[in-house]
């Protein structure tokens, strides 16, 4: 009777659990991706070992998977609670970060598993198309969408596409990368211009999404690699892409401390893969001009992004444990 009781409790409280698994977990696997990829291109530029990369390959993948399975279970014992989730105006915008998660590991599979990552790739990139057509269908034509909804994750589902030719320039078409790569350019500024806006002239963010301004960084930063990975070559245009992202980063850490004083949150891993993009960004810089600047700078990066993600990662994990992570908010 005892046991009998035990389990029908303990089952209670996961599906509770499995109710408020949040989809913005996601970022955590873009975070770790774009570490991934930032530790597989160091060695040849600062002469950091191969094998740091690959462990982190297959723990993100992993991570991929124990969430899409998660989340997927969610959605088969609780889809009103996902359809909760995608009409929020905040929540609905990490959906798209379940694609550029896979996105971002057929970019870190490719050179070793390459069918696997042209699959992946594929599957990621139509994912994402309808992301983005949904949710900008839904900003064009709502009735409850205002202005102090706006923040730096609308990003996420428009700048997406902005990855797709990072590995889409070696597996697909030329203009099918340039489809992508123009309509997160141009999305990227006018998104730009509406955020600038809100943060310019309303209320201040609540803390909670304070650390979602890191994804200023993001944008020029992807936009940059993505740019390289379809032209060749460093001119004007891509150095604009990496100075921006450059001072976006300079601006957020120029205000860490407050960050650091923020109460922990899933939020906060919004900081990561724009500290990972511009991380890559800055070792791509690094390989195309030969100055040792951008090697030191890359190699810094390097450290603080990794530092920063394996604080975030101890963090949730006590968050976790302590029972704080799939709760009503």
């Amino acid at each position: 009777m005892t046991t009998s009781t035990s389990t029908t409790t303990l089952t209670a409280h996961d599906e509770h659990r499995l109710v408020h698994f949040p989809v913005a977990l996601f970022a955590t696997v873009m975070g770790m991706a774009g570490l991934t990829l930032a530790w597989m291109k160091a060695p040849a530029l600062i002469g950091v070992p191969e094998l740091v990369g690959e462990i982190l390959r297959w723990l993100t993948s992993a991570l991929f998977l124990f969430l899409l399975s998660t989340y997927g279970l969610k959605l088969l014992r609780h889809p009103g609670a996902v359809l909760a989730e995608q009409a929020h105006p905040v929540k609905q915008n990490f959906f798209p970060a379940i694609s550029i998660g896979l996105l971002l590991l057929s970019s870190a599979w490719l050179t070793t598993a390459p069918g696997v990552a042209r699959l992946a790739w594929v599957l990621a990139t139509a994912l994402h198309l309808w992301f983005t057509l949904k949710i900008m269908r839904g900003w064009l034509f709502h009735d409850q969408v205002n202005i102090l909804h706006a923040n730096p994750a609308w990003f996420i589902p428009v700048v997406g596409n902005i990855l797709v030719p990072i590995a889409g320039a070696r597996l697909a078409p030329v203009d099918l990368n340039w489809f992508f790569f123009s309509v997160g350019l141009v999305f990227w500024l006018v998104l730009l211009t509406i955020i600038l806006y809100r943060l310019f002239f309303h209320e201040s963010l609540p803390a909670r999404l304070m650390p979602t301004l890191f994804i200023l960084i993001a944008p020029p930063a992807v936009g940059f690699i993505a740019y390289v990975a379809l032209t060749g070559t460093l001119n004007t245009f891509g150095r604009i892409l990496y100075f921006v992202a450059l001072f976006f980063t300079l601006l957020m850490t120029s205000h860490a401390r407050a960050f650091l004083r923020l109460p922990f949150s899933i939020s906060a891993w919004a900081t990561s893969f724009p500290m990972a993009a511009i991380t890559i960004a800055s070792l791509e810089m690094a390989a195309l001009t030969g100055q040792a600047f951008f090697t030191t700078l890359g190699g810094t990066l390097l450290l603080i992004t990794s530092t920063l993600i394996l604080m975030l990662v101890i963090r949730t994990l006590a968050a976790a444990r302590a029972g704080q992570i799939c709760v009503p908010e």
